[in-house]
């Protein structure tokens, strides 16, 4: 049981860190196209970068925070293991 445990902790960690990068990208592209069509500007390709950015940034944070956690069960568990010695 503890093996679909984590099996679906990993599924959904993959899940969130898609969403957490394409999210802010999808919103700064249509926010650059609305832009650009209401005012004849060339906000797009910033906006783009912008959230490309933001993307990187987000799902760094939670690739880290993920490895932060599932450090601290790898070493409780080996702590266990050498403490029956």
């Amino acid at each position: 049981m503890k093996y679909n445990k984590e099996v679906f902790r990993n599924l959904t960690l993959i899940t969130q860190l898609g969403i957490q990068m394409l999210t802010p990208v999808f919103l700064c592209v249509a926010i650059g196209v609305f832009i650009d069509n209401r005012f004849s500007t060339y906000f797009t390709l910033p906006l783009l970068i912008l959230g490309i950015m933001a993307g990187a940034r987000n799902t760094y944070i939670l690739a880290t925070s993920a490895a932060k956690q599932g450090n601290g069960k790898g070493r409780k568990s080996d702590e266990k293991k050498t403490g029956d010695k």
